[in-house]
C-alpha cells in the first residue's frame, strides 16, 4: 500500500471506528462484535505506525471511544482512565508479559474471563467507598455512586 492509499484507508477507518464508537459507547447499540471492532482499530494502529506522518491528532487511537453522558453528574478523573490493551496471539501476550516484567520482575497474574460491561473507577477514603464513576472519555465520566451502593 502506498502513502496515498494509506491516507485514504486511514480516513475510512477513522470514520468507521467513530461510527461504531458512538453506537457502542453512547447508544449502547453495537452493530459489530468486539473482535471485529478491535481488528478495525488494530488496522488503523498499524497504518499509523507505518505512516506516522498521517496520524491525526484526533485519531481514534488517541482516545477512549465514548463520552460522558448527561444522565448523571460529571466527574473529572484525577488520573485519566484509558482503555485496556488487547492481545490476540500468544506472541502479543508474551510481549505484554515482557513489558510488564521490565517494570515488575516478580509479577503474578490473576486471569478471569472477560465480561463485556462498564468500566468504573471506585474511590475510597480511609477504606470507605465514597464515589464511583464511569470512564466516559477517559478524562470526564459520570457519577454512578448510587448505582454501586447497597440500599
Amino acid at each position: 500500500m502506498d502513502k496515498t492509499e494509506a491516507q485514504k484507508r486511514i480516513a475510512e477507518l477513522t470514520e468507521i471506528i467513530e461510527y461504531h464508537n458512538n453506537l457502542y459507547y453512547n447508544q449502547d447499540e453495537p452493530e459489530i462484535s468486539d473482535f471485529e471492532y478491535d481488528m478495525l482499530l488494530r488496522e488503523l494502529e498499524n497504518l499509523e505506525e507505518e505512516y506516522p506522518e498521517l496520524k491525526l491528532p484526533d485519531s481514534p487511537t488517541n482516545k477512549v471511544g465514548g463520552s460522558a453522558g448527561e444522565k448523571f453528574s460529571p466527574v473529572t478523573h484525577a488520573v485519566v482512565m484509558e482503555s485496556l490493551h488487547d492481545s490476540f496471539s500468544h506472541d502479543e501476550l508474551r510481549d505484554f508479559d515482557r513489558r510488564v516484567r521490565e517494570v515488575v520482575p516478580d509479577v503474578k497474574y490473576v486471569v478471569e474471563p472477560k465480561f463485556d460491561g462498564l468500566s468504573v473507577s471506585c474511590e475510597y477514603k480511609g477504606g470507605v467507598f465514597v464515589r464511583g464513576s464511569t470512564r466516559g472519555d477517559g478524562t470526564t465520566g459520570e457519577d454512578v455512586t448510587d448505582n454501586l451502593t447497597l440500599p
